[in-house]
């Protein structure tokens, strides 16, 4: 039913379709009857419910996002439109989508992350079928890892009952304990279902710092060589992540099946970030504001920032992370 279409019926209900005569049991009861039917209706139509009115992939506003708000990240960006756009599109898919994305701060992981949501979920990040851990608030003393492994196994499953269209978003897995993410590994694998529960349509997300140090070295091999960073391809970076965070023993990816059993679908990695792609984050912000684009304050913006290595200052150490503050302080 339209929001107009709900209106008149409200309406025409209100003026003059239910007449009370005082103290009449039998039709009272039936006023309350149509109140309380009217009220539900109401009330689920305004609710947010596992259906396509909430849930509807839109693949040109995720391509648009990626390529007007995510920069110096072509690697990222290709990979992300090409696997949520091909498991969206698939009815059955056989395992749930898992990404990894992986990257120093401030170069995208989060972001990326909301958008996918925003283009999937009406509601976006605040959609009641996205959820969202982060190591060191849900799962922060390591004497309590089993109650954790239990309490995320059941948290997952009844999510995954309530909408098999759910999102999981870990963050600073490189923080978790190792072995936690295990806990979850039949959810990802190659199950119709599992104690009646089908995760084939959901989408886990893993965040993560590890195998950064990996990623920086590959662009700034490229930088020295004189070679332009986008003839970096996802063969130069794959490998090496995967082997890197598995073999990390502070990394939640310690040693995990996930890895092991080839469950991740992709580790994605993002680039430092140079500072033309700093003055472009200022400038992306200020849209946002809805303040015209100051190329000059968008320079200052980009100097203010401290890069590596210092005699090249080839990448930016916090990749935009301060954009937002260093704009308050110069408009």
């Amino acid at each position: 039913m339209k929001t107009s279409h709900l209106y008149l019926f409200l309406h025409v209900l209100l003026a003059g379709g239910v007449s009370v005569r005082a103290f009449d049991p039998v039709t009272t009861t039936v006023a309350i009857g149509v109140g309380a039917t009217l009220g539900r209706m109401i009330l689920n139509y305004f609710r947010e419910s596992c259906d396509s009115k909430w849930i509807a992939f839109n693949l040109t506003g995720l391509e648009t996002d990626l390529e007007n708000k995510l920069f110096g990240q072509h690697i990222a960006s290709r990979i992300i439109l090409k696997a949520v756009s091909g498991f969206m599109g698939n009815e059955n898919p056989k395992k749930p989508l898992v990404l990894s994305l992986h990257g120093w701060t401030g170069t995208g992981k989060n972001f990326v992350s909301k958008l996918i949501a925003e283009n999937i979920y009406k509601e976006g990040m605040d959609s009641s079928f996205v959820h969202v851990f982060t190591s060191t608030l849900h799962f922060p003393h390591p004497s309590q890892y089993l109650t954790y492994k239990s309490q995320l196994q059941q948290w997952i499953k009844g999510n995954v009952s309530n909408c098999e269209r759910s999102m999981f978003i870990f963050d600073e897995m490189d923080k978790m304990h190792p072995g936690l993410i295990d806990s979850i590994k039949p959810y990802l694998d190659y199950y119709d279902k599992l104690d009646g529960v089908s995760y084939r349509k959901s989408i886990f997300i893993f965040l993560s710092n590890a195998g950064g140090d990996r990623i920086i070295q590959t662009a700034l091999d490229f930088w020295n060589a004189g070679r332009n960073r986008n003839e970096i391809e996802l063969k130069d970076l794959e490998t090496l992540i995967s082997l890197s965070v598995f073999n990390d023993n502070q990394s939640g990816f310690f040693h995990t099946s996930l890895i092991d059993k080839n469950l991740v679908d992709f580790f994605v990695p993002f680039l430092p970030l140079e500072y033309q792609h700093v003055v472009q984050c200022a400038l992306s912000e200020m849209k946002v504001r809805g303040h015209e684009p100051d190329f000059e304050v968008a320079h200052k913006v980009a100097k203010d920032l401290v890069y590596f290595p210092k005699s090249e200052r080839a990448f930016s150490v916090k990749g935009c992370k301060t954009i937002e503050s260093k704009l308050d302080y110069y408009t």
